[in-house]
């Protein structure tokens, strides 16, 4: 008796396997999720600004609960997850942002009246930045202020 090999025909009935699911994740930069994305960011330049402006009106020896308010709006604005299209909007933020804190830690601590002046001029030109962006992401036209020229009515 030789023995012999044994040679399965069965063919393997594998049970069939689930398709992975696919979730339809809306694209954040599609300008019918845009606006809501841009909202979400632009929430905290809202709050910052309305603490900035507290905060400016405060004694300096007073400003310290004013700046960690605002570095905690700060801190939130950092972690909050954005887009890759709102990328230089929250760069100009934060930006803006961290010049207001250190024009005021500045100011605080005493700094020379040149360097605050320095600081408060930065923050604006960012804060400004951070407007063009915010209407260009939107689509909106920014229209230059009016100027008002005044002339001199003749004397009769």
């Amino acid at each position: 008796n030789t023995p012999t090999a044994e040679i399965s025909t069965q063919v393997p009935t594998d049970s069939p396997t689930a398709l992975p699911a696919f979730t339809n994740t809306p694209d954040p930069c599609a300008p019918e999720n845009l606006e809501a994305e841009v909202q979400k960011v632009h929430k905290f330049m809202r709050e910052f600004d309305d603490a900035s402006a507290l905060a400016a009106s405060r004694p300096r020896d007073q400003l310290a609960d004013s700046i960690a308010g605002l570095q905690k709006i700060r801190r939130d604005a950092e972690d909050q997850p954005t887009p890759i299209c709102l990328g230089n909007l929250k760069t100009y933020q934060i930006s803006h942002m961290n010049s207001v804190i250190n024009t005021l830690i500045a100011f605080m601590s005493g700094s020379d009246q040149q360097v605050v002046d320095q600081g408060i001029a930065q923050a604006r030109g960012l804060h400004d930045q951070y407007t063009i962006e915010l209407a260009k992401v939107l689509g909106l036209t920014m229209v230059p202020a009016a100027t008002v020229a005044v002339t001199q009515t003749p004397s009769p």
